[in-house]
């Protein structure tokens, strides 16, 4: 196939990945919140794992369990390495599964690990031969231009969310010169005080309800309240 129609899997996975995360939140809470870090609707994860399966698996389609268990493994590692390499920039765990059974490290857990091969069965079978054949069948030059387009809009939103995101980051790192009240969660004092910064910090934290500092990063938020206690209380009178 060509580079342009794997683009466009990526991109149209990643919007059914999006619309699949709204409607699954929808479900739960019954307020539409625009998932992923990014600003338009689409969530790159799932266009990579979507992709990765197309690309390594497609020659198994003759075996339906093996494709099931094979998918399953690489969209958990990918979901695994995400949530890794995303902690490690940002200080932060943008997802957390630790309450659910069967997770490791809280990063993946059996309850995600099933849907991923069930959707990986759909993608092979019946959504690629689909999509393939459709952006197989537009004109060559319409199909270059589109992507050049969205490519275009793709990057510059994830430009642009790098750089919101990063806000998250520096809020952790000057969180010392803040007035703190001591007897929040630090958790939800950081939410709260990024939340103030602008419409597109408040989507962040929307789009990620779960997510919460690292622990080490959170231990020394703790010392700088307690360090903040110790300075207000008054003197003992003698």
């Amino acid at each position: 196939m060509k580079i342009q129609i794997y683009f466009m899997l990526f991109i149209t996975y990643s919007i059914i990945g999006w619309i699949l995360e709204t409607t699954y939140v929808f479900i739960g809470t019954k307020k539409l919140y625009n998932r992923g870090f990014m600003v338009g609707p689409y969530i790159p994860i799932y266009g990579v794992g979507c992709l990765l399966i197309t690309i390594l698996l497609s020659r198994y389609q003759d075996s339906v369990f093996g494709l099931f268990c094979m998918s399953m493994v690489i969209c958990s590692l990918l979901e695994y390495f995400t949530s890794y390499i995303m902690e490690k920039l940002f200080k932060t765990r943008w997802w957390d599964y630790s309450k659910r059974r069967y997770n490791i490290n809280g990063r993946i857990c059996l309850e995600t690990m099933v849907p991923f091969g069930l959707v990986s069965l759909i993608v092979i079978y019946f959504l690629n031969p689909f999509f393939i054949d459709l952006y197989e069948t537009m004109n060559p030059t319409g199909l270059n231009i589109l992507c050049i387009a969205i490519a275009t809009i793709f990057i510059i939103d994830f430009i642009f969310s790098l750089i919101v995101v990063s806000g998250y980051s520096k809020t952790l790192k000057s969180i010392k010169a803040v007035n703190k009240d001591a007897t929040q969660d630090i958790n939800q004092y950081i939410r709260d005080l990024f939340t103030k910064k602008s419409y597109f910090s408040r989507r962040l934290v929307k789009a990620f309800p779960n997510m919460s500092v690292v622990d080490k990063i959170k231990k020394k938020l703790q010392e700088l309240v307690e360090e903040q206690k110790i300075e207000k209380k008054e003197p003992v009178n003698k």
